[in-house]
């Protein structure tokens, strides 16, 4: 049975989103959530649903590994195999571009000039140039997903800071091209909230699992019973992926069964391997003992809550338990919880068996 799923009941969401859209670009908003929160299926509808006078470039950093230059390329462009010059290029291809593409139209000329030369600054200049021109007759929309992919490549110094400067110049500076920079990451956002050279000049906007009301909304569409949709809830929360597993599943109370079976084995076996041999983090390029008994101590937290403040943890804990993700932050309310509530009801299982 196919499940659609991804823009369910996401009503406040689009909203901002579209109220953003309908003013003058003048700031960078970072979406962020949860894994698996419906972002990426938030954006799709929303491409779908917008009027001809927008264009989307929606470039997709996931799965994608960056390591230099030469990979970031790739991924921005889309290369157009006929010879023009630029001007002749963005001419011809601006009334030709359908509402949303995957990656920047370059002819191939520009786009071998940059790969062999790998003039970063050089490829901001054309970007530039192009939404300029895309700007004159339409509202340009430039979409990058995962974004946290490219956090520490290095190209003279790090890549991220010199996008950032390139999203402020379009969006603070020359007013042509709406940014949203959407990530899964909370450390990534935790990283970008506390930088100065984006204070006042970019947004936030969290993309969450569905709350009670919504998620019984769905269930209940799709023809689950009131005792099934309380089960539903009471061992999985919201969290639109593990729903879909459920909804598509003839035996609903197995699949809850075996899902929280299936994370449950995954977080023992991580803390297992952690106090047997240990484990080592790197934050801001420091490398770090992670104590097993400080993770437990920090996992005990959730025996009795379902949020903690950011301050209530050790630094190391909570990066190793975040990347890991069993554990999310919110940077910007201050608060930290679980992934999902299939992880905050595997830890407590954990924490009984103790």
């Amino acid at each position: 049975m196919r499940v659609e799923i991804g823009f369910h009941d996401r009503e406040e969401e689009i909203k901002e989103l579209m109220n953003i859209l309908d003013t003058r670009p003048d700031i960078i908003t970072f979406v962020y959530g949860p894994i698996n929160s419906g972002k990426t299926e938030l954006f799709n509808y929303l491409i779908g649903k917008l009027p001809e006078k927008y264009k989307v470039f929606y470039i997709n950093l996931r799965g994608v590994y960056v390591r230099e230059a030469d990979d970031f390329l790739k991924v921005l462009f889309e290369v157009e195999e006929e010879e023009r010059t630029v001007r002749e290029f963005l001419k011809v291809v601006i009334d030709a571009l359908p509402r949303s593409v995957g990656g920047i139209p370059i002819p191939k000329s520009a786009f071998l000039m940059f790969f062999e030369g790998k003039e970063v600054e050089n490829v901001f200049r054309y970007f530039e140039m192009f939404f300029k021109r895309i700007s004159e007759k339409f509202i340009p929309v430039l979409i990058m997903d995962e974004l946290q992919v490219i956090k520490d490549v290095k190209i003279d110094e790090l890549l991220i800071y010199k996008l950032f400067n390139f999203f402020i110049r379009l969006t603070k500076e020359l007013h042509t091209c709406h940014v949203f920079a959407v990530t899964s990451d909370s450390l990534f956002i935790e990283r970008i909230y506390a930088e100065a050279m984006l204070h006042g000049r970019c947004r936030f906007l969290l993309v969450d699992d569905f709350n009670y009301e919504e998620t019984k909304e769905f269930l209940k569409r799709k023809g689950l019973s009131d005792e099934e949709i309380a089960y539903v809830w009471e061992n999985v929360g919201g969290k639109p992926v593990y729903l879909v597993e459920i909804v598509k599943s003839e035996d609903k109370r197995k699949k809850v069964e075996e899902l929280l079976s299936v994370r449950e084995s995954e977080i023992r076996q991580r803390l297992k391997i952690l106090r047997e041999f240990g484990e080592r983090i790197s934050i801001y390029g420091e490398e770090y003992n992670v104590d097993y008994e400080r993770v437990i101590e920090a996992l005990s937290m959730f025996a009795e809550r379902e949020h903690i403040d950011n301050d209530e943890i050790d630094e190391i804990s909570k990066r190793y338990l975040v990347k890991l993700n069993i554990l999310f932050a919110d940077p910007v309310r201050g608060k930290i919880k679980t992934q999902s509530k299939i992880d905050l009801i595997a830890i407590r299982n954990i924490l009984h068996a103790c």
